[in-house]
């Protein structure tokens, strides 16, 4: 791999991020103690408003979500280039003993304090460089990312255009435990796409005892929930995996009565649009085989939440090249393989070039190879990482605007 050298004309924000690391960690302490969810965050919308008061900024806000949408113009021309920092929390009753601990029943248990956070600083520092950027940056700040998902609704009210030009690329960094201060990420696709799988078979409810004179929706459930696993091995290549991971099981409640409908619902993650499309297809006919067997009826649903997160190649390349200048070779890594997590920051990628980036944030204390994984109860991140994270962002967006640029071959 070559690059180009990008020191003689990006600032050193790795350097300048550590004079405002202080207030960068106390507006993500104090976005962790009160955490809000979904697409309705008030209070963490107007904590970001604070933060970036007195920012050369033009600043909107959504109408349908709690968004927070900001442009800072350079003084040079230039592309458009756009970062995001989703801000939602989850219904998680949190677990640890920090000192701003979350107590409202919720609990930032998926880092997103941190994106918010380091975002606000990645404004702060190119707002200190306008005189210098050319073109324009468009901070997303987005709600609902755990769900009901932010994404599709800020695209509908304009946050790619909110520049007046739509953006040429998109970044984003998500913390993940392990060792502090790795970045990484990979060319083509890097999370999972999500979605929801529901099954209902009915038959007619009985005496338990009477099993003969009832047709029983169980055995179908039992049999579809082992068949769906073997399905998956057995009809998909390892190399383009799917995950159907069972996570709701529902049938009657009074032990000696056979229900007259027994349910399932399970998350499905896949890599491709093609198995994305295959799995509905050979689970349905499952379902409805074994129902049929069973002389009962199945119910099938299948929804597509979040699609593949898929980065540019280019794009992909440009940020390791470009965090590897900055941060070090031992500090950047290629990931070999997608992760089957989900991500709807994928809803940006597919309508804009860009790549998604991880960020390792486990406490020096604390083995990466057991630490608590996202969305835990106990999952504890450093915010110490949050000046790189700024930098990074920063970097990532001044890099792109200005072509000085790794080149990755």
């Amino acid at each position: 791999m070559t690059s180009t050298n990008t020191s003689a004309s990006i600032p050193d924000f790795a350097a300048e991020a550590t004079g405002i690391a202080d207030d960068l960690i106390a507006l993500r302490r104090e976005l962790h103690e009160h955490p809000e969810l979904g697409n309705d965050l008030p209070e963490t919308q107007a904590r970001v408003l604070t933060a970036l008061e007195g920012l050369p900024l033009e600043i909107t806000t959504g109408q349908a979500l709690s968004s927070v949408t900001a442009v800072l113009r350079g003084a040079k021309p230039g592309p458009t280039v756009l970062l995001r920092g989703d801000m939602d929390a989850l219904p998680v009753t949190e677990e640890t003993d920090l000192p701003y601990a979350s107590t409202n029943g919720n609990m930032h248990a998926c880092g997103h304090d941190l994106h918010t956070a380091g975002l606000v600083g990645a404004a702060r520092l190119l707002c200190d460089h306008q005189a210098e950027l050319p073109g324009n940056v468009i901070f997303m700040f987005q709600p609902g990312e755990e769900g009901p998902g932010g994404a599709e609704p800020m695209i509908a009210e304009g946050v790619l255009d909110a520049a007046g030009e739509r953006a040429d690329a998109a970044f984003g960094i998500h913390v993940m435990p392990g060792t502090r201060g790795v970045f990484s990420t990979r060319p083509a696709t890097i999370m999972a796409g999500a979605n929801i799988m529901r099954v209902t078979f009915t038959g007619i409810g009985g005496h338990g005892s009477m099993p003969e004179t009832a047709i029983d929706p169980v055995p179908p459930l039992v049999e579809f929930c082992s068949a769906v696993q073997t399905m998956v091995t057995r009809r998909f290549s390892v190399f383009d995996p799917v995950v159907a991971t069972i996570t709701n099981l529902s049938a009657g409640e009074a032990v000696n009565v056979i229900p007259p409908a027994a349910s399932m619902g399970a998350s499905v993650r896949t890599l491709s649009k093609e198995t994305t499309a295959e799995f509905p297809r050979l689970a349905r006919q499952l379902a409805e085989s074994i129902a049929a067997a069973h002389d009962c009826t199945a119910e099938f649903s299948f929804e597509n939440t979040y699609p593949v997160t898929v980065n540019d190649r280019a794009q992909a390349r440009f940020a390791l090249d470009t965090l590897t200048e900055v941060f070090s070779a031992e500090r950047v890594v290629e990931l070999d393989e997608p992760i089957m997590a989900s991500e709807d920051f994928s809803f940006v990628l597919h309508e804009v070039p860009g790549a998604f980036c991880f960020l390792q944030a486990s406490p020096p204390e604390i083995d990466p190879e057991t630490a608590e994984t996202n969305h835990s109860p106990r999952v504890l991140f450093d915010d110490a990482v949050l000046a790189d994270e700024a930098a990074a962002l920063a970097v990532l967006a001044f890099a792109h605007n200005t072509g000085a640029q790794g080149t990755g071959s």
